[in-house]
């Protein structure tokens, strides 16, 4: 079922394993990889602590996407933050992503198709990036069951370039919907 719609806020890529990704004016998904040129490109798992547990594990954090209005929140909260600086390839706006079920599809531009895998977890740079950064990324329900707030990982399905203003259609798999987990 093919319902919400956003766009590209931001686009970012990073060769190497740093906290802040450098912003580009578009970026290449490549199907079963991720971002042409990121540090996270491949089809098994590049997050350091994942890879010295099992190299062999598939990458299932391809792409990270966070949402602008995290962003606008935390700043709001004094953070200095904005597109990029947390390590997101993609930031978007107008779409809730915390709120899609695991394999959404994003189809983003004129053919780059993404499906969101899980949440990412928050980790401790993020506090080595700004005191109190992973906390304020942490929340808990009414039932007391832990909130991330950090944005979503998603795998490439279909290659394409994307670039800031690039439209964002959101299909979901037909029910029961299963909710985001940490990947």
């Amino acid at each position: 079922m093919v319902d919400v719609q956003g766009c590209v806020l931001a686009v970012a890529r990073d060769a190497e394993h740093r906290f802040s990704k450098a912003p580009q004016p578009s970026i290449r998904l490549l199907a079963g990889l991720g971002v042409e040129g990121d540090a996270h490109c491949g089809e098994m798992v590049k997050h350091r602590s994942r890879v010295a547990r099992d190299p062999t594990q598939p990458n299932l954090r391809q792409v990270h996407l966070i949402h602008a209005e995290l962003i606008d929140a935390l700043q709001a909260a004094g953070f200095a933050v904005e597109a990029a600086t947390m390590g997101e390839n993609i930031t978007t706006r107008g779409l809730a992503l915390l709120d899609l079920p695991n394999g959404a599809l994003l189809r983003i531009g004129p053919t780059a198709v993404l499906e969101v895998t899980g949440l990412r977890n928050p980790c401790v740079q993020l506090d080595t990036y700004q005191t109190g950064l992973t906390r304020a990324l942490l929340d808990k329900a009414a039932n007391g069951e832990l909130i991330r707030k950090a944005g979503v990982m998603a795998i490439v399905l279909a290659s394409g370039d994307v670039e800031p203003g690039d439209a964002i259609q959101v299909e979901t798999p037909s029910p029961p919907h299963r909710r985001l987990a940490p990947v």
